[in-house]
């Protein structure tokens, strides 16, 4: 992995609060031409007005003829241009269906995305919508329980866009939130299974107490929930539905929906869980985590405005959501020990991240969280 020289100004969103330098080079002004004229559709370079803080690639928004784009690079190691393919292939299905996404540009010969050295490029059109949360952390809360509504609201409606996308689930691509592990009747080797094939992972992993650490998560937060889980249809799922990734209009509503990087087959209910997992608990807090269970409930509030939920499909939510983040968590464990080397990032990813907000769930804060959410509902 080459580094190119950062500008001393630029920062981007850490494991914690605080700025971090980015480990990605920043995309500069003579890198964006290039790529730019590699896209047909795209007008002639005006310029970077912007740089993305998100930490896992390099992004800006730049000129081009009498509109703003968004460029997007990805270390080849992370997305492929094929991998790229699969959710874009999500996007354009959902986009027909009513669901305003960003537009992917094209190369002549048809490609949504390009390999170039060690890189891959992806090119959008900018999405209506003002970005309300961009420069906030992924994992903070909305700024009003009306957006949480209408983000509900409008997960639902892309629920209903996503029913007749019949593509197979993803493979192992890192940072990718798949749903192997928890539905399994044996989650543990399942999760055996998972580690075996990210070697990376399981070489950090090597070592370390961590299968009875996951066996007690199992034992104490999962008993009966793959019973409940497995009759539930799949689905593809956006899987990191948190206010970041949603354009706004002036009104309140959800405008547009952006960063389909973390998505593929799931199911309704655990993009659900996932929407309230990363919006209503406040983990980047880490003396006192408290839950705000009226940004839950208008989560659900909004998408029961859409589409019915049961009181059987609010349980299993409640259950689903003290291990909704597994596998996620354990794709950025492998993200940062194979992709990075960072031991150090790859420890935050597994103890604070992964361990730490299972356990959160089963203190009094996080009980009382999940009973007042299955009370209100």
């Amino acid at each position: 992995m080459s580094v190119a020289p950062l500008p001393a100004e630029h920062r981007v969103h850490g494991m914690g609060t605080a700025l971090e330098a980015p480990v990605w080079p920043v995309i500069t002004a003579a890198e964006a031409q290039d790529v730019l004229a590699r896209f047909a559709q795209a007008g002639p370079f005006g310029g970077l007005n912007w740089h993305s803080p998100r930490p896992f690639s390099a992004a800006v928004l730049l000129d081009a003829g009498d509109e703003t784009l968004f460029l997007k690079r990805h270390h080849r190691s992370v997305r492929t241009p094929a991998a790229l393919a699969e959710e874009h292939a999500f996007m354009a299905h959902i986009g027909a269906r009513g669901v305003v996404v960003p537009q992917v540009l094209r190369t002549p010969d048809g490609a949504g995305a390009i390999g170039h050295g060690e890189w891959t490029y992806e090119l959008h059109r900018r999405a209506p919508g003002i970005d309300l949360y961009r420069e906030r952390q992924s994992w903070t809360p909305f700024l009003a329980s009306s957006h949480a509504f209408e983000a509900g609201a409008a997960l639902a409606r892309l629920h209903i866009a996503a029913r007749d996308f019949t593509a197979p689930a993803r493979g192992g691509h890192p940072l990718v939130a798949s749903f192997t592990i928890v539905p399994a009747n044996d989650p543990m080797a399942a999760a055996e299974a998972y580690i075996a094939g990210r070697p990376a992972l399981a070489s950090y992993l090597n070592g370390k107490r961590w299968r009875p650490e996951l066996a007690r998560l199992f034992a104490t937060l999962g008993q009966g929930l793959a019973e409940r889980l497995q009759g539930l249809p799949a689905l593809w799922t956006h899987n990191d539905w948190h206010p970041s990734n949603l354009l706004w209009h002036p009104d309140g509503a959800v405008s547009a929906v952006m960063d389909f990087g973390l998505s593929t087959r799931t199911c309704a209910l655990h993009d659900l869980a996932t929407a309230i997992e990363r919006t209503a608990i406040s983990w980047l807090e880490p003396i006192e985590r408290t839950g705000d269970c009226s940004a839950a409930r208008a989560i659900l509030t909004g998408y029961r405005s859409v589409l019915p939920l049961s009181p059987e499909e609010i349980a299993i939510i409640v259950r689903l959501l003290p291990l909704v983040h597994i596998e996620f968590a354990l794709s950025e464990a492998d993200y940062f020990a194979g992709v990075l080397s960072d031991k150090m990032q790859a420890d935050l990813a597994w103890h604070d991240y992964l361990i730490g907000h299972a356990e959160w769930f089963m203190y009094l804060t996080g009980k009382e969280f999940l009973g007042q959410i299955e009370a209100a509902a």
